[in-house]
């Protein structure tokens, strides 16, 4: 199965320039936890409601800051035509729980996250396999501050 079949596709963005007030109101309406950035039309980074977290609320930041000062910046992501198991096997290693997906000209058409592989019955164990990955303790991804 390719990423196109599994992935969600209708993606709202924010900005780096909107606050992280804006990006958490919306998470909340939308019912997710991650938002991709854009800017002048091409994918910046991703804030995810971990971000607002560990590197906003934790740090005393106020809800006016601007998304670009906590996003993750160094956006890993997989094209739409690569295979539901090669992505979810590097999802795992990478221990994230959502991508950004792209088409080959780099513009952003989806994101794939584990809730959709969880959905879809033939990529259940794909899913399985990636949340194993993702929840080793320790890690770029554990419980600190630092940018990942």
């Amino acid at each position: 199965m390719k990423i196109r079949d599994a992935m969600t596709r209708d993606v709202c963005m924010v900005r780096p320039d909107q606050t992280i007030r804006d990006a958490a109101h919306m998470m909340a309406e939308l019912d997710i936890g991650a938002l991709p950035v854009q800017e002048n039309d091409r994918l910046v980074g991703i804030i995810t409601d971990r971000d607002i977290a560990v590197r906003a609320i934790a740090e005393g930041k106020s809800p006016d800051t601007q998304i670009r000062e906590v996003m993750t910046a160094e956006i890993k992501y997989c094209y739409e035509d690569q295979d539901v198991e090669d992505v979810t096997r590097n999802m795992g290693d990478l221990r994230l729980r959502r991508l950004p997906v792209m088409n080959r000209d780099k513009r952003l058409v989806g994101i794939l996250a584990l809730g959709d592989l969880a959905r879809e019955g033939s990529t259940q164990d794909d899913a399985s396999e990636a949340l194993c990955g993702i929840s080793r303790p320790g890690g770029q991804h554990s419980q600190t501050a630092q940018r990942h």
